[in-house]
């Protein structure tokens, strides 16, 4: 397991890093989420040890990493640290430089880089960026694989609707804090709040004259609600009901983009 232990890092004025607690579990892929500069990469550096830290462990199995241990971790950073004009083998593609390949060949090169030695922990920053869906799911199949052997994985990523896809855990660190960190069924549980997902057919209704709820996102079609612990759905459904041709009305805890939405904002 890889534990940070109040990590905190700072450049000059500006901390980076600030008293960053969380764990990354084997056997499990956990999404590392946060917007631009809140810390991620600063933190993905620090386990193998790229920046000096002021305060605070960076933990594997229970011990502070050794040289010895990072010899079995791999990193994939998001910029390329591919050598452009040499060639290396991948399938048809074996006569083609580096700087010929696609983008999300590229990806894929410097992905089988990082899992030549079979790594005990895969810490990639941004691994989807660029990447069209079917190599999304191709990289996102690897990624699980690699999960299942055993391995520790810890990705960044700022695509929401493929982390939820994808991970058991979630970090979300913002200005250098983590603000919310777990696993993810347990997470999305915990909050009293839940969405109703509605699809209809017809004009849309004036969803504002609905009793205890809040209007997360409407279009043609389609809306999702937020509605309270104490909520009467049966009423909701029947002010709906009134209103639309309702194709499905479903109860839902929130998604991953509501979750961070709200922990970033807090």
């Amino acid at each position: 397991m890889l534990g940070f232990d109040g990590v905190t890092k700072r450049f000059g004025q500006v901390t980076a890093l600030d008293g960053c607690t969380f764990a990354a579990r084997p056997g499990r892929l956990t999404g590392f989420l946060g917007p631009n500069g809140a810390g991620k990469t600063t933190a993905m550096r620090a386990v193998f040890g790229l920046v000096e830290l002021d305060a605070g462990t960076v933990r594997w199995r229970g011990m502070p990493v050794s040289a010895r241990e990072r010899a079995r971790f791999a990193y994939m950073p998001e910029e390329r640290g591919l050598y452009p004009r040499m060639r290396l083998g991948l399938a048809t593609r074996a006569a083609d430089r580096l700087d010929a390949l696609s983008h999300g060949n590229q990806q894929r090169v410097q992905l089988i880089a990082a899992l030549v030695g079979d790594p005990d922990l895969l810490v990639l920053d941004e691994p989807f960026a660029g990447l069209d869906p079917i190599a999304m799911d191709a990289m996102g199949a690897l990624l699980s694989e690699v999960a299942a052997r055993g391995a520790t994985v810890l990705f960044s990523s700022h695509q929401l609707d493929l982390v939820e896809g994808l991970c058991q855990d979630v970090v979300i660190i913002e200005h250098g804090r983590i603000v919310l960190a777990g696993e993810l069924a347990e997470l999305r549980a915990k909050v009293p709040q839940r969405s109703v997902a509605i699809r209809y057919r017809g004009p849309a209704p004036d969803w504002s004259q609905l009793p205890s709820v809040t209007v997360v996102a409407a279009t043609d079609g389609q809306a999702r609600l937020r509605a309270g612990p104490d909520t009467d759905l049966a009423a909701v459904l029947a002010a709906v009901q009134d209103r639309a041709d309702i194709i499905s009305f479903a109860y839902q805890p929130p998604t991953l983009s509501e979750l961070f939405r709200e922990a970033v904002a807090a």
